[in-house]
């Protein structure tokens, strides 16, 4: 850890960090029922997961520069506080019009703690044990997607609709009055104004770096992958094979233990192996997932366990990798982390909502072929993304990390 530099508790970012993917899994089985409740066709119903995936990608641009600016503090409270009242809004939203709307800013309140949860570890932990660290925060916050389709049609089913909005109101608001007293500013070296010019300075400087490009590329496809399963799977699943929405979330569950236990395995060995093998590891796992997938989708074996395993293989090298990946991006200028973190989360998401719109566009009513390739194809581009990692990790030198500090 940095000289005095006092880590804030662990549990503030781990929710914090979950809100937003908590917000987006939950809903998910709520969607097919609100076209006769709200009078409207899917189509419309699906602007609400479009959208959401949008205000993720637009919030995760600003809010790092933000930070940057003003400190993670104040930034990471504002964001919670949109959250919460954003998630009312849905909860009471009359229309299919007021609860996209409310979607939206619940993204944009969501994405905050996404962002700065990698920042803020960045800020008082040095490059090396920043990866673990963010591992660790990323496996408790897989629970999140694990257990919010499960949840969501649990609350659906009992309650109705608007009940998973409750639970995630409830949720920021929780995490908003923890971090409130606890959550201290970790981000001292910044102005008192936000300087465009600047912020355009410090994205060209990260879209010209090889090494950032490389981290990010790589950890964008990982997620693309996982966009990819999250839009096909349910369709597959409950249209297709004709297997209840419940049933389907309790074989989520199997992607998201796999996710977990690659972060775990990237807790107890990253500092060891470093980051760049590390990622390197975890992508020859996903990429043997992707090859069994799409082998078994050629072969015409459909089955929700054909589907699943080969996947969970995907999600456990994704689990590796994408910490120590997110560890190397915000690590290539400790000075601008934050729009390091916030640049990267708006690739993920444009990378998840194009991986989202391709495996829409193909996937049929007799197979998930569609799925197979996508995931073969992010996997293949994230292991080619390290090319550019090779020979150009940044050594930030001591004035930097001293003005950093």
């Amino acid at each position: 850890m940095t000289a005095q530099r006092k880590a804030p508790p662990i549990l503030v970012l781990i929710i914090a960090t979950a809100t937003g993917p908590l917000a987006l899994n939950l809903f998910v089985p709520s969607m097919p029922g609100l076209v006769p409740i709200f009078g409207t066709d899917y189509h419309t119903v699906q602007y609400t997961l479009t959208l959401y995936l949008a205000g993720i990608a637009v919030g995760q641009l600003l809010y790092g520069p933000i930070s940057d600016r003003i400190g993670r503090r104040p930034t990471l409270l504002a964001g919670l506080a949109i959250y919460t009242l954003a998630s009312l809004l849905c909860a009471f939203a009359g229309s299919i019009e007021w609860l996209i709307t409310g979607r939206i800013f619940q993204a944009l309140g969501g994405c905050a703690g996404m962002v700065l949860g990698r920042a803020i570890v960045r800020d008082v932990y040095e490059r090396e044990e920043a990866a673990p660290v963010i591992a660790f925060i990323t496996m408790a916050m897989a629970v999140a997607p694990m257990i919010g389709p499960a949840i969501g049609g649990f609350l659906d089913s009992a309650f109705g609709w608007y009940a998973g909005f409750y639970v995630v109101a409830a949720m920021g608001g929780a995490a908003l009055a923890y971090a409130i007293p606890t959550l201290h500013e970790t981000h001292h070296a910044r102005a008192e104004r936000i300087d465009v010019r600047s912020l355009a300075r410090s994205y060209g400087a990260l879209l010209t770096s090889r090494a950032y490009l490389g981290y990010t590329l790589n950890t964008s496809f990982s997620i693309g992958c996982f966009f990819a399963f999250l839009s096909s799977a349910p369709y597959v699943t409950i249209e297709i094979l004709k297997i209840p929405p419940h049933v389907y979330g309790f074989f989520f569950i199997i992607v998201s233990l796999a996710y977990i236990s690659g972060n775990f395995v990237a807790t107890r060995i990253s500092r060891r192996l470093g980051i760049d093998r590390m990622i390197l590891l975890g992508c020859c796992f996903s990429m043997g997932g992707a090859v069994v997938l799409t082998a078994l989708s050629t072969l015409g074996f459909l089955s929700a366990l054909a589907i699943f395993l080969p996947f969970a293989l995907v999600a456990f090298g994704n689990g590796m990798s994408q910490p120590n990946a997110i560890a190397g991006a915000v690590s290539v200028n400790p000075l601008i982390a934050g729009a390091a973190s916030g640049l990267m989360g708006f690739m993920q998401m444009v990378f998840g909502g194009i991986a989202t719109v391709t495996v829409g566009y193909f996937q049929n009513d007799t197979d998930f072929i569609a799925l197979a390739v996508t995931v073969m194809v992010g996997a293949c581009c994230a292991l080619a993304s390290l090319s550019l990692v090779r020979n150009q990790t940044p050594i930030v030198p001591l004035e930097q990390e001293a003005a950093a500090e």
